[in-house]
């Protein structure tokens, strides 16, 4: 009872802190609205937005600093589900989430729904299979069951390692979203903003550990969720008049659906326009198409260095006339000084980029896509019709037949993607080191379910009105900055230009003064942190959505650094090396090796290794080849046993990386080496059955597990609802 009264007492504390919390910062934004109408500069405003929200995580993690082991591992086990819901909201709304999110909807239109459903799925996952039995366990990390429940060192050292190396893909993903949002709203260049992002991070969990993380995440809770819902609510009042863009977005959506048929047709101005800068992509396609295939004759045929070198003498001399040019152009001599320096630094990038400059010429030169693409498509048989028209002929039966079995294979294959996708994504949700890792912080096994609940609650006000924010964008964008005049560019578009011409660029291609659709690249990463500047609302907004995506991206980093920090201190050492290591010795070398494990992800991630989506969807695949297999098992098969569970993580992990190796083209993959034309984010579509297969196999041709280790699996799997037991490794 005098635990319960203490618990109530605690929580009513929790929430008047933070509605005071909520207030204050509501205030702070008011104030900077009006400090912009009376002449503020904007670049003010992104440093008061970066430092202040900053130094108030700094000021939480100092507040919650602690040398007690419990508190910095798992927070005491005193946390409420309902701020656990939102710390693990905050911990799960990456910089994929608030960033890239809507803009994948925004460029993939259907297809982007498999993000919603498979991360919002997979917390059904957690709650059926995963959560309560995990907390019953009640140890500090996911590497202290498996090495319980296996037995022995390896198990738990191959958790270890699959822990840090998804939680470091995931981490590189977080942080450069963090240098994307400095370098953007403070002018810093973006390696800078990595590393000035990066002591953001380090504040907030490395002197209180899981503590300080936790009440950090509730406050990034707070910012992220009210920084992505005041730009949707303006654009869906300014649009269509309702302050509720969830059910309001249809109507932009029927407007978007017109707008796309329009420059689909070549009988109105618009889409003649377009038809013209679609050929001009359809020949650059060809002309890079060519180069590569005059790489390939070369590299046959010996001449590989013979060739590079005639590319280098080309771009060189490109160099001198753009430096000779009068007037000078300084962006040109920029970009052809670039090409340059690319040849010395990596020729297997360069040709990466050549293919990517293809593709993306290939993307442009057909038609628009629609908003909701489904699986069906008539490519290949339109495409025929089309040249056969312009010819005067008449397509062959089987030409035609050709190009409709051309056009089921790509319906089938982006079907199974798509499956694939959502897959990937629900059981790696169910995977990640760094969620499950908070139902340990929990007071109770009820609680553990209850937060379950309060975490899918958190993250579906996100993920609900991430596609009204799609589509609302696609309208200002379709309506606004296409059919206007490069004369009266907006300023936001030179402004994100100078942070990543990749993210956002235009350029006249047909040299008719006029924006064309396909004369814009914009990145999905740019899409949410570029409305407010796109719908012409007040800077402070941006400034408001940066710091919500800083919020996003700090929460989420600091939960995959405590992840790699704790599993090489508690596993790895305190487990492995020196079991009798003083209280002082252990938080230490933990805090060593955090700040050693974010030094070397800013690094990496001032390296662009590529674009954020991808590494966390890569993250969540890793995450499900290497942990599902063995916890599930681990859980509901007694049978499962030591054998079973060093094959079973070893195979996942390996034939996910293996097959993220050949085919993805940062490691100089390429598409020709995909398995049922899977694309490699997916790559845990494999990884997943090999680790079954290996869990099984494994444990049935080993004998079963110990008698202790077998009630150890009836004593997690059947958690008591009312109270719990003590933490065994405490």
């Amino acid at each position: 009872m005098a635990a319960t009264t203490s618990n109530a007492a605690f929580f009513n504390q929790l929430k008047k802190y933070y509605s005071f919390y909520t207030g204050g910062f509501v205030a702070f934004v008011i104030i900077l609205a009006i400090l912009e109408q009376m002449g503020l500069p904007p670049k003010w405003i992104g440093y008061i937005f970066l430092f202040a929200t900053i130094a108030l995580y700094a000021g939480i993690g100092i507040m919650s600093k602690t040398a007690d082991v419990a508190e910095y591992y798992v927070a005491g086990r005193r946390v409420p589900a309902l701020f656990n819901g939102m710390a693990t909201g905050a911990d799960w709304m990456s910089a994929a989430s608030f960033i890239g999110m809507a803009g994948t909807l925004y460029a993939a239109g259907y297809d982007g729904l498999a993000f919603v459903m498979g991360w919002t799925g997979g917390y059904v996952l957690v709650a059926l299979f995963l959560a309560p039995y995990l907390r019953k366990f009640g140890q500090f990390t996911i590497p202290d069951f498996l090495g319980a429940r296996y037995g022995g060192h390896l198990p738990r050292t191959i958790g270890v390692l699959a822990a840090i190396i998804c939680s470091f893909v995931y981490v590189v993903a977080q942080i450069y979203g963090v240098g994307l949002i400095t370098s953007r709203f403070t002018g810093l260049e973006f390696g800078i903003g990595v590393y000035a992002g990066l002591l953001g991070i380090l504040v907030c969990s490395f002197l209180g550990g899981m503590r300080a993380v936790t009440w950090t995440q509730v406050a990034q809770y707070i910012i992220l969720i009210v920084a992505y819902m005041i730009p949707v609510v303006w654009l869906s009042v300014s649009i269509t008049g309702n302050p509720i863009p969830q059910i309001s977005y249809g109507q932009a959506l029927q407007d978007v659906t017109a707008k796309e048929k329009e420059l689909n047709d070549p009988t109105t101005t618009l889409g003649a326009a377009e038809l013209t800068v679609r050929a001009i992509h359809k020949e650059k396609a060809a002309e890079w198409g060519d180069k590569l295939k005059a790489l390939d004759a070369a590299v046959a045929a010996g001449n590989g260095a013979a060739f590079w070198a005639e590319q280098k003498a080309k771009a060189e001399a490109k160099l001198a006339e753009a430096k000779a040019a009068v007037p000078l152009d300084e962006k040109a001599v920029k970009a052809a000084q670039k090409a340059v320096d690319d040849f010395p630094k990596n020729i297997d990038k360069l040709k990466a980029k050549w293919k990517g400059s293809e593709k993306g010429a290939k993307d442009k030169s057909g038609n628009v896509p629609g908003h909701a693409t489904a699986f069906s498509g008539k490519g290949a048989e339109k495409k025929l019709m089309k040249e056969a028209k312009e010819k005067g002929v008449e397509p062959t039966p089987e030409e035609i037949a050709k190009a409709k079995a051309e056009d089921v294979k790509a319906s089938n294959d982006k079907r199974n993607n798509f499956i694939a996708l959502v897959l990937c994504l629900m059981v790696g949700t169910a995977s990640l080191p760094h969620i499950l890792m908070r139902y340990y912080t929990t007071p109770s096994v009820r609680e553990a379910r209850q937060s379950v609940f309060w975490s899918l609650f958190f993250i579906f006000l996100l993920y609900f009105t991430a596609p009204a924010l799609a589509v609302l964008a696609k309208y200002v964008v379709y309506h606004d900055l296409v059919g206007s005049s490069f004369a009266s560019l907006p300023a936001w578009v030179a402004n994100w230009q100078a942070v990543d011409d990749t993210l956002m660029k235009i350029v006249d291609m047909n040299k008719d003064g006029l924006i064309q659709l396909a004369e814009i690249t914009i990145g999905g990463d740019l899409i949410v942190l570029a409305t407010p500047e796109i719908a012409g609302l007040p800077y402070v907004i941006s400034g408001l959505v940066a710091a919500g995506g800083l919020a996003a991206a700090l929460s989420t980093a600091d939960g995959l650094l405590l992840t790699i920090a704790n599993a090489l201190s508690h596993d790895v050492y305190y487990k492995m090396i020196d079991p009798n290591a003083s209280t002082v010795r252990r938080l230490t070398i933990s805090k060593m090796l955090l700040l050693v494990v974010a030094v070397v992800a800013a690094y990496t991630a001032s390296l662009k290794p590529g674009d954020i989506l991808f590494l966390v969807g890569a993250a969540f695949s890793l995450a499900a080849s290497a942990f599902f297999p063995a916890l599930v098992m681990g859980v509901f098969w007694k049978r499962a046993n030591y054998l079973g569970a060093v094959i079973g993580m070893i195979a996942g992990l390996a034939v996910c990386m293996y097959y993220m190796f050949i085919t993805y083209d940062f490691f100089g993959g390429v598409d020709a080496n995909q398995w049922f034309a899977i694309k490699p984010i997916a790559a845990g579509v494999f990884g997943l059955p090999a680790g079954f297969l290996g869990v099984i196999i494994g444990s049935l041709l080993s004998p079963a597990p110990a008698k202790e280790i077998q009630e150890l699996v009836d004593h997690v799997r059947y958690p008591s609802l009312e109270g719990d037991i003590e933490t065994r490794a405490a």
